[in-house]
């Protein structure tokens, strides 16, 4: 069984959901990555998201956008995203690992050798954001051909259909996107979310991860009592920039950030079977 496997039935035998970080690599250094990395595993988070730095992140709102200008300003390269990589699984041979960006830099080496690099490095998935299924004639085969599971992303607008071509090839888990834009901007209402996740799991026995404007342990544990994962990015990534701004140690807002949300999460069917 994967590590991501493992995790989801282990956070299924504890009731609860995961938690899923998000940071970008080498910000707001190479050197500073993994003790940031270190934090979030040491104070609840589940699954961790790297995140391959871009210039165009045309996904992302204005926090992870900057996240990427810190990372590619500090030269974090290719190389240095598997090394980061490599080291976070020596020291964490449990959690899963999913590297997540944009195609171009994920294929500007060749999808085959993309996928070998991650596999030797430890990592467990892939999530890319900008090629759908029907296009994904050489990335998601390689992905798959090393072990890993290639993590695809549905959003409101897709409808059963559209889901059936998302989950053909897909593995590890469904990432939802819950709201239409860009990360971090915006939030769907709890009902939303739920019907969603109702019409997600009729179609899919993948476990269900749900993200894209959660900032707030409140806002995490509504999403956590339904979802089989819930995913922060934005709100660890502006603790990373407050902190810089500040000239103050960013891992201390990053563990307690990460403690919230762990126990709001850990709490949510708890409190919901009250």
């Amino acid at each position: 069984m994967s590590r991501i496997a493992n995790t989801f039935a282990k956070t299924k035998k504890e009731n609860r959901a995961a938690l899923i970080a998000f940071l970008t690599a080498g910000d707001p250094s190479i050197e500073a990555t993994p003790a940031l990395l270190d934090s979030l595993v040491e104070n609840g988070v589940d699954i961790i998201e790297l995140g391959m730095p871009f210039s165009d992140p045309m996904a992302d709102g204005p926090a992870i956008q900057k996240a990427n200008l810190r990372a590619l300003a500090a030269k974090t390269g290719y190389n240095d995203i598997f090394r980061i990589a490599t080291e976070f699984r020596k020291r964490h041979p449990e959690t899963p690992l999913i590297l997540m960006g944009y195609a171009n830099p994920m294929t500007f080496k060749g999808s085959d050798s993309f996928a070998a690099s991650a596999k030797e490095a430890g990592v467990d998935g892939i999530i890319c954001v900008d090629i759908p299924p029907e296009e994904d004639a050489t990335l998601g085969v390689a992905v798959r051909e090393k072990g890993m599971d290639m993590i695809r992303l549905a959003t409101p607008t897709s409808d059963e259909a559209r889901l059936k071509i998302i989950l053909d090839g897909a593995s590890g888990f469904l990432y939802y996107v819950s709201v239409a834009g860009v990360t971090g901007l915006q939030q769907a209402t709890e009902a939303s979310i739920d019907a969603a996740l109702d019409r997600i799991k009729a179609v899919t026995d993948l476990p269900v991860a749900v993200g894209f404007g959660i900032r707030s342990p409140e806002q995490a544990a509504a999403i956590a009592k339904k979802a089989d994962a819930v995913v922060v990015g934005s709100a660890f990534v502006s603790c990373i920039e407050k902190a810089v701004t500040n000239r103050q140690d960013p891992n201390a807002a990053l563990e307690k950030l990460a403690k919230e949300l762990s126990t709001a999460i850990s709490d949510a069917r708890k409190e919901a079977a009250l």
